[in-house]
């Protein structure tokens, strides 16, 4: 059961409700470098970014907003820290949201501010809050003891108090984000939090490092989360390219069901029991299935070893194929339909999907 939100809108994306969990991305080019950073979002619209985020750490930055807003097709947020004169300039030259950190942009009359210029363009405002910024620490020293969930109350804490300034200003379109290095303490944070409001949710591990570990933190981190209904929209942090950052995005939501992008493939790990050459078929079935249309991207593939792990276990697979002694045998739904030689397994299986 999804978490009841109310709904908010960056750009033509709505967060939250019943809207899908939409895939954001931050982008990693000098923003006052124009051109570059379009090139960078072109290309990240491409593998199916939905909403970009985009550093503001000096005036340059903020003035080129104007221009890349004109240039791009998806909802721009700009992204304050320190200076909530960037946060209104931003939002005049055209941005869809801005991000505001409760541990750096705290005083009243600044966030009256924002909030004034964030009306009258009837955009939103997330209260991003990062545990390595908070306005206040704990005065507890040793916090491994208590596996992080002092970290996660103190975040909770400092959102909540920034929400209700919003909230006096008559502002309520607000997104929240709690992130920490520490999947723990994301976890605990995101959870305590789904029990004080009901404001849409911006997901993510902060600063996972590189894909080899950052991909396993994300994936428990934003995985478990929206396993248990939390999260609207979401963001995979990585010290990559942000479009391995989509990739993972997507990976994550359709391992979880929520969203579909491509065919999924079923396939063994292989041990001795394997009589195929299940890796070339894997690889050839993988290429032809980016040349279909989206009409297939609900469908299930197994490409399976032996018949030990096949029918049987590949049963909720649309069609998938089990190795036997160099040949194939093909089934569906968990059925055998026929045998076919192992050079035209490929050949057969996409034959059969087609009447699927």
């Amino acid at each position: 059961m999804r978490r009841k939100t109310k709904v908010v809108k960056i750009g033509d994306v709505r967060i939250g409700g019943d809207a899908p969990v939409s895939i954001q991305s931050m982008t990693k080019t000098n923003t006052e470098d124009i051109a570059q950073t379009v090139r960078q979002i072109k290309r990240l619209e491409k593998v199916g970014c939905e909403i970009i985020r985009l550093g503001i750490p000096n005036l340059g930055s903020a003035e080129a907003i104007k221009e890349i807003k004109r240039r791009i097709d998806i909802p721009l947020v700009a992204d304050i820290h320190f200076d909530y004169r960037l946060g209104v300039i931003c939002l005049q030259n055209g941005a869809d949201a801005v991000r505001l950190n409760p541990g750096n942009i705290y005083k009243i009359e600044q966030i009256r501010e924002v909030v004034k210029e964030a009306k009258k363009r009837k955009v939103a405002i997330r209260v991003g809050v990062n545990s390595g910024s908070l306005k206040y620490q704990s005065p507890v020293k040793n916090k491994t003891k208590i596996k992080g969930i002092d970290t996660a109350k103190l975040m909770v804490q400092n959102a909540l108090d920034y929400i209700k300034i919003l909230e006096e200003l008559d502002f309520c379109d607000i997104i929240i984000s709690l992130k920490s290095s520490d999947v723990f303490t994301t976890i605990q944070a995101y959870r305590l939090m789904a029990k004080k409001c009901n404001y849409p949710f911006h997901l993510g591990v902060t600063a996972t490092g590189f894909s080899e570990v950052g991909l396993i933190k994300s994936g428990i981190g934003i995985g478990t989360l929206l396993a248990e209904g939390i999260g609207d929209t979401i963001r995979v942090s990585l010290t990559e390219s942000p479009e391995r950052e989509v990739e993972v995005s997507k990976e994550i939501l359709q391992s979880l069901g929520l969203r579909w992008f491509k065919p999924e493939i079923i396939s063994c790990p292989t041990c001795s029991r394997c009589s195929i050459d299940l890796k070339r078929i894997s690889r050839e079935v993988q290429k032809r299935l980016k040349k279909l249309d989206k009409a297939y991207i609900h469908k299930k593939i197994a490409i399976m070893g032996c018949v030990v792990n096949g029918p049987g276990e590949a049963k909720e697979a649309d069609i998938g194929v089990a190795g036997a002694a160099g040949q194939g045998i093909i089934f569906k739904k968990g059925k055998v339909v026929k045998r076919v030689k192992e050079e035209e397994i490929v050949k057969t299986l996409f034959k059969e999907m087609n009447r699927c």
